[in-house]
């Protein structure tokens, strides 16, 4: 047991490139909170991330909602739909343009079977970090987790307001939340060969829509 234990540590130190006994390093200094820029630095800066992280990012006006929902649904053969149940969803109307264009709407609470087979997921989002495109979306009865998570396409909505500088303020602002998902593109999985697959756990389209109420 000594033998291996030796030459565990010792592989572990080659790696590390360090000495038996030497001093460990001094822990580097913690990153001061990132500063903001303007509204619409954040915002462009945050479509580029999306878009470099192969999602599709637009910053989409309220009187432009109908016309990019319709280019979605027919460039996506969108046949089915699920949506959360929020007040600002309800403002620009999603669930009755998604039904006008043909699309059949299933309930967001209706289990994973029935959301497996739906097409698109749409959601808002609580929080965005433009430095990296990652969304935030808390967890609650009106904000299922699933609808971001089964159905193959994922279009999420982010107001101006949802923008944050770093995690620092993100996480001061979630302590009373029980869980929240982070949306970092579409999903990825790599095998054991580092394979990249894309929508093997989750959706394999992300769109992302900056729109001012």
């Amino acid at each position: 047991m000594s033998d291996s234990r030796d030459t565990i540590l010792a592989n572990v130190r080659g790696a590390l490139d360090r000495a038996p006994g030497a001093p460990i390093s001094t822990r580097p200094p913690v990153p001061a909170p990132r500063s903001a820029g303007s509204a619409d630095v954040e915002i462009d800066r945050l479509l580029s991330e999306v878009s470099a992280l192969t999602g599709v990012a637009r910053r989409v006006s309220g009187r432009e909602i109908e016309a990019a929902l319709r280019e979605l649904v027919e460039s996506q053969l969108v046949r089915k739909a699920t949506l959360w149940s929020t007040f600002q969803l309800e403002q620009l109307g999603v669930a009755d343009r998604l039904t006008a264009l043909g699309v059949e709407l299933v309930p967001p609470d209706a289990g994973a079977a029935s959301l497996a087979d739906v097409d698109l997921g749409v959601t808002e989002a609580d929080f965005a970090l433009p430095e990296t495109g990652t969304l935030g979306l808390f967890s609650s009865p009106s904000q299922p987790r699933q609808v971001s998570l089964v159905p193959r396409i994922h279009l999420a909505i982010v107001p101006p307001r949802a923008l944050r500088a770093d995690l620092h303020e993100v996480f001061a602002e979630a302590k009373q939340c029980h869980y929240m998902v982070f949306v970092t593109g579409p999903s990825r999985t790599a095998d054991i060969e580092l394979t990249v697959t894309i929508g093997v756990h989750g959706p394999k389209v992300l769109h992302v829509w900056v729109v001012d109420y």
